[in-house]
């Protein structure tokens, strides 16, 4: 499995990892500990977890069945700040707060990393600051980043934090790739060109700020699956004839996809599925061509200027 380096005291995490937002799904403790041993087994050492995945039960089912000894070998992660159809809360208090509540659940003494969910309006950079710094303080978290997050709105917390800000998870796939658009419809006049982000992955990169992508196989937000998907009849043709050329399955193309980024974009998958896990674990091993990646980019229905 390939590795990225997130922060000096976090080197090596795997490029892929199991987000576990439907870990809830399973029927039984041994089926939640069987996929995790399936992940690790492939040498995927990544879950991330939100406090508000089934509204905590999913980090509670993880931490049921994870040992000590083999929480030393992971890296986990989990996410705070989203009130369910209320509010994002970025304040001191509900910051610390919900670390002790995920803690708890997780049933771990430390998080590896803690994501602030989405923006929230009503940030005062100062608050979370001190936030962070009680938290890294008392060991209970090693790293921090976002989710959804600007450039400029990771300038302005890593202006207060002390450049705390290493990661930023964004929805990225082939299907679903606005900051990739316009980066490459620059000073044209159409919707592609739009800069909706702040040229995220650019800064990203400059700053060494570790990207990750969620849901990697839909296109929208939350609209549906491309993989299969007769509204990307395209797409899928150039898919299955590259998954046929690498012997893998059209997941692990489209893993392989974001993988090929030079950014070294991590990626989170959400499948429960154990086979489906082994397979799209193929994908770190591939390495599309440039004119693969194009290939699969205007068959998406993009166009390059």
């Amino acid at each position: 499995m390939r590795t990225f380096e997130i922060s000096e005291n976090i080197p090596e995490v795997s490029a892929i990892g199991l987000g576990c937002m439907r870990l809830t799904g399973l029927k039984s403790d041994s089926e939640i500990r069987s996929l995790i041993d399936t992940c690790m087994d492939r040498g995927i050492n990544f879950f991330d977890h939100a406090d508000i995945y089934a509204d905590g039960e999913a980090e509670s089912a993880f931490g049921k069945v994870v040992t000590p000894a083999m929480r030393e070998k992971m890296v986990v992660q989990t996410k705070c700040a989203i009130h369910p159809g209320s509010c994002y809360d970025f304040s001191k208090e509900h910051i610390l707060k919900s670390v002790d509540g995920s803690l708890k659940r997780l049933n771990t003494e430390y998080l590896d990393i803690l994501l602030l969910h989405r923006p929230d309006a009503l940030m005062e950079p100062e608050e979370v600051a001190e936030a962070f710094r009680i938290l890294k303080e008392s060991g209970k978290v090693r790293c921090f980043g976002v989710s959804n997050h600007n450039s400029m709105q990771i300038e302005l917390l890593n202006h207060y934090c002390d450049n705390e800000i290493k990661v930023n998870q964004i929805q990225f796939s082939v299907a679903h790739c606005p900051t990739i658009d316009g980066g490459l419809n620059v000073n044209i006049q159409n919707d592609a060109g739009c800069n909706r982000d702040g040229s995220v992955i650019e800064y990203c990169r400059l700053k060494k700020i570790r990207l990750q992508a969620w849901s990697p196989f839909q296109y929208g937000m939350f609209e549906g699956i491309f993989i299969g998907n007769e509204k990307f009849a395209a797409l899928n043709q150039v898919i299955d004839r590259l998954a046929q050329k690498y012997d893998a399955t059209p997941n692990a193309i489209a893993v392989a996809w974001i993988l090929r980024h030079p950014a070294g974009i991590q990626t989170i998958v959400g499948s429960t599925n154990q086979k489906r896990i082994q397979d799209i674990s193929k994908a770190a091993q591939i390495d599309l061509s440039r004119e693969e990646w194009y290939e699969l980019y205007l068959a998406a229905g993009k166009q390059l200027p």
